[in-house]
Parts: structure tokens; sequence; C-alpha cells
């Protein structure tokens, strides 16, 4: 039993990094960070952006991994009822500042993303990939389809507890 629950940690801790290569091959990959840190004019400070692009995605992987030790509502509405109007209002300044900076960042990825769009026809020309591009695209798409269904087919999406 402990050898099955230490396969699956294995298996979880994996999956986990491979996700998170992911995330940040993307970043790495459109250059984002330090095209904000040329566009700031703080290329000294890269090393920092880069640390807190990874600090951050740390902290949403947690947050999305363990919910409960992330309810900090019912916590002051149990110990303090009567500042929960004060507290909901920070809770509300604090979202707008999140979804603030998250939609820049969302936005800066998605234009850092259309402009490596445009480097496709340079790199499939420089290697002489002209035949087969709609094939390519085609069996991506169908790669997607198929574990699309798979995830809803077997029910992966259902938190068992």
């Amino acid at each position: 039993m402990v050898l099955k629950w230490m396969f699956l940690a294995l298996i979880g801790t994996s999956y986990g990094m491979l996700a998170a290569a992911g995330v940040f091959t993307v970043l790495v990959a459109v250059g984002l960070v330090p095209r904000f840190a040329g566009k700031t004019h703080t290329a000294k400070k890269v090393f920092l952006y880069e640390e807190m692009v990874i600090l951050g995605t740390i902290a949403g992987s947690f947050a999305s991994v363990f919910p409960e030790y992330n309810q900090y509502g019912a916590f002051w509405q149990q110990h303090f009822p009567n500042q929960l109007q004060l507290w909901n209002g920070i809770g509300i300044g604090l979202q707008a500042v999140f979804g603030l900076f998250s939609g820049m960042f969302i936005g800066c990825l998605a234009l850092a993303i259309a402009e490596m769009l445009d480097s496709i026809p340079i790199l499939t020309r420089r290697i002489s990939f002209r035949h087969g591009i709609g094939l390519a695209i085609l069996s991506m798409a169908i790669g997607k389809l198929c574990g699309s269904l798979l995830y809803f087919w077997t029910e992966l999406h259902r938190v068992v507890q």
C-alpha cells in the first residue's frame, strides 16, 4: 500500500513538473520576461522577474491543488463577525488588483504569441517544410480532440474524495 502511494506521488509530481515545464517553455519561447524588462528599461532586474514568474506559478499551483487552505473568508467570518464588511471590501480590492495584473499579463502573452506566429512561415521556408503543413496542423488538432474526448469519456474531470 505504501509503495502504491509512493508511486502515485511520484507520478503526480512528474506530471506537475511536466505541466510547469510547458508553461515556462511557452514563456521562454515567446520571450515575454525579457520583453517586459526591455520595455520598462529594467534589464538589470530580469532575474527578479523570472523568479517572480516561478513563485507565482508555484503559488497558483498550491492554491489549485490545496483549495481548503485558501478559505480566508471563512476564517475572518468566524473570528471577526463585526468587521466582515471591511474584509469584504479589502477582498474585492485585492481581486480588482489581481484581475488588472492578470489581464495585463494575458494580453501581453497573447500579443507575444501572435508575434511568434509570424515567424512560423519563415521557419518553414528555412527548413524546407513546404508540403504537409496542413496535415501537421490537422494531426495536432485531432490529437487534441482525442485527448479531450478521452478526458471526458473516462470522467477524469470528476473530483473523487
